[in-house]
Order: structure tokens, then C-alpha cells, then sequence
């Protein structure tokens, strides 16, 4: 086989491309990416790059030199516009590429507020690529008023960044509870009094009517009828998967671009990974954000590709780091119906999802000992007794036994 096109030059893409050289692969190999710079880790870009604690070239996934050394083709700075698949051929940045087999890792973009709050207004900004971190960056100045639209993940890491730079914060959640649709209220409970201790404002059950200002945001009227001044706006509320490309070339799409269990899409020459694809899962289908994700289910599409036929099967886990907290989650918590919470050391603690009596999922912060074993656990099909669980004396290791 010849002729590997990956479109999308992100965690997954990259990840695709450099399996395909490990396992032996020496066709041809190119990877296209939108933006100017090579492949690069993007959850730093939030917390240390935005932080000035990170250097860009930390950031970037391979030395500069990797993709030539292996003979991948890396065009940066091309957006694909079309996919011919009688012709199998793509067009991108004016140039028309063909392939014998293309992947699409084509991510997935920001939520952006409507024109019509504000949304357009200079000073408003959403956290996704390098251009957008680079663009905010400037405005991290001490004693500066930041609005933070989202009580996500996203927007807590934000929040974060502002309040360590000494910025007066204050972030808006329309949900009941910040984290709501990805944790327990334990989860949220425990950082809303981490972000408090540092002094951001979180206000709950509160949405954005509109941003105000002439050119430039000012203001943010709320949907409580009050009135915040602002410097700059975040807005972290969520993100869509990219599909466009694979809509208009007619692939099936379901949630994300629709594949089989070992990642082809609805056109057998067409594989797709990452944040943009939907895959089968136990007895439905998801479709994970994550770094974890993009990195296993690119190189599981890497050795479909390449003959394996080995359906990928998703191992779940997900980070976030904010002040000098880690949490690490294994599993994914969909319909559970109790909480375990178990007391480490040192103020660690973590929680656990059952739904009955099958574990499904856990939240550890600051307690790395608690994830590694909760997600042995929960990958190897074990369900802990709770009891022992929340026996902060018990010994954790002998649940593997």
C-alpha cells in the first residue's frame, strides 16, 4: 500500500502517522495541517504555555526534524476543501493530492457566542489553538477584570491562569453547578471552594444576556439583571466535531463522522480518529474528547490500515490541571448512581461511580496512586466492594489481586 493521506495534523493525526512508520509502514506518508505550526500538544496551551512556564517548542509533539527523518510528507498552512472519493483525491491549500487510503483527524473547534451577544466583539476569545493563546496572551495583566463564559474544564484551567496572574475573575456557569455535565456534584463542590479559596467569583445558575461594548467588549449584562465590567472575555462552552469535509463528501455522519468498530468510515478507503469520529462502543456508540483517545484510537487506526482488523477498544481517561491540583479521571461515569468518596493523603481525595454495585469511573485529585489502581480496576471489568472503597485504611493494591 502507497499513498497515505492524513488530514488533520493534531494530537490524532500526528500520533496516525508516526504508528504507521513504527509498524514497518514505508509507503508514503502526508500529513496536512490547517495551521502554520507542525503537530503540537494543545492542553498545555490553557495551563503552562498561557502561564509563560512552557516554552512553544515544549509544546510541539516531535523534534522539528522527526517528519522529515521519517519521510513524512508535512504540509502545514493547507486547508483541505474537498474530498473527490470516485477520484480519490483531495484538494487542499490550491493543490490536489490523491490517495490510495485517507484518514480524517480532523479534530473538532470551539463553541463561539452568536454576532448577536457580542460575540464578534474584539476582547472576546476562545481557547482551541496556538493562534488563539498567543492572541489572548497579552491580556493577562494583573488587576485586569476577566470574564470566564463556561464552567467546564476549559474554562476552570482559565480561570486558574487568571487568578495565579492576579487578575479579578469571574466565571459565569448557566447550569446548576459548574462540571455539571461531566462530574459528580462531590467534583464540583470540590473545586468551586478550590477556585473560591483563590478568589474567583463563580456564579452559578447565571447566564450571559449579551457582551457590550463599541468594537471592543466592556460589559457583560447577565441573565440575574445585573451588570459586570470586563477587560476580555473566555468563552469555554463547549466544543462540535469537525465534519464538515466528510459531510460534503457524503460519509455517514452520527454524532461525528460515523465509523466501524476499526475506525473505516462508510467509504472503505476513508478511516477517521480523534475528537471527529464516533465509534462503537459496549452497546452504543461515542465519541471521545480527549488526548487519550486521539493518541490510542489513531494508532489502532494506524495498524487497521495496515491489515490488523482489530476493533479499538476505548480505555478512557481524561486530566485537568488547576493551581497545584491534578485530577486524573478514569472511565466514563454515564448513569451512575452512587458516589464513593474515598480520603487520601495530604488532602488528596478521590470519587468513585458505581452504577449498583459495577464501578464505572473515578475522579482522583492529587491522588495518582487512586487512579492508576481505579482504572486497572475498572479496565480489567473489577467492581471494588464500596465499603472498602471508602475504607481510607484499606489497602487499595489488594483490590487487584
Amino acid at each position: 500500500m502507497s499513498g497515505i493521506v492524513i488530514v488533520g495534523a493534531g494530537q490524532a493525526g500526528a500520533s496516525l502517522a508516526a504508528k504507521l512508520r513504527t509498524l514497518g509502514h514505508d509507503g508514503a506518508v502526508t500529513l496536512i495541517g490547517e495551521e502554520p505550526a507542525p503537530p503540537y500538544q494543545r492542553p498545555p496551551l490553557s495551563k503552562g504555555y498561557l502561564l509563560g512556564e512552557m516554552e512553544l517548542e515544549r509544546l510541539y509533539l516531535r523534534a522539528p526534524s522527526y517528519w522529515a527523518d521519517q519521510n513524512i510528507m508535512l504540509k502545514l498552512g493547507a486547508q483541505v476543501t474537498a474530498i473527490d472519493r470516485t477520484a480519490k483525491t483531495i484538494r487542499a491549500g490550491g493543490e490536489t493530492v490523491s490517495y490510495d487510503h485517507l484518514a480524517l483527524t480532523t479534530g473538532s473547534r470551539p463553541r463561539r457566542l452568536p454576532a448577536a451577544v457580542g460575540g464578534d466583539l474584539e476582547g472576546v476569545y476562545t481557547v482551541r489553538t496556538l493562534a488563539d493563546v498567543d492572541a489572548m496572551a497579552p491580556e493577562f495583566r494583573a488587576g485586569r477584570k476577566l470574564l470566564i463564559v463556561g464552567g467546564g474544564y476549559i474554562g476552570l484551567e482559565a480561570a486558574a491562569v487568571g487568578a495565579k496572574l492576579g487578575l479579578d475573575v469571574t466565571l459565569i456557569e448557566m447550569a446548576p453547578r459548574i462540571l455539571q455535565r461531566v462530574a459528580a456534584p462531590e467534583t464540583s463542590d470540590y473545586f468551586r471552594q478550590v477556585h473560591d479559596g483563590h478568589g474567583v467569583k463563580i456564579l452559578e445558575n447565571t447566564g450571559l444576556d449579551r457582551l457590550t461594548g463599541d468594537g471592543r467588549v466592556t460589559g457583560a449584562d447577565l441573565s440575574d439583571g445585573s451588570k459586570v465590567v470586563v477587560d476580555f472575555v473566555i468563552v469555554g462552552v463547549g466544543i462540535t466535531p469537525m465534519t464538515i469535509l466528510a459531510e460534503e463528501a457524503g460519509l455517514e455522519i452520527d454524532n461525528g463522522i460515523r465509523t466501524d468498530a476499526f475506525g473505516r468510515t462508510s467509504d472503505p478507503h476513508i478511516w477517521a480518529a480523534g475528537d471527529c469520529a464516533s465509534f462503537p462502543h459496549q452497546d452504543g456508540r461515542i465519541r471521545l474528547e480527549s488526548v487519550g483517545n486521539a493518541i490510542d484510537q489513531a494508532e489502532a487506526v494506524a495498524a487497521n490500515m495496515l491489515g490488523a482488523e482489530t476493533p479499538y477498544a476505548a480505555k478512557p481517561w481524561f486530566w485537568s490541571d488547576q493551581y497545584d491540583v491534578k485530577l486524573q479521571i478514569a472511565g466514563l461515569n454515564t448513569g451512575y448512581d452512587r458516589i464513593v468518596t474515598r480520603a487520601g493523603e495530604g488532602g488528596a481525595v478521590s470519587f468513585w461511580y458505581y452504577r449498583g454495585d459495577t464501578l464505572l469511573a473515578l475522579d482522583a485529585m492529587n491522588d495518582a496512586r487512586a487512579y492508576m489502581i481505579g482504572k486497572r480496576l475498572i479496565e480489567a471489568g473489577k467492581s471494588p466492594d464500596p465499603a472498602t472503597v471508602a475504607d481510607a485504611g484499606s489497602d487499595l493494591k489488594a483490590l487487584l489481586k
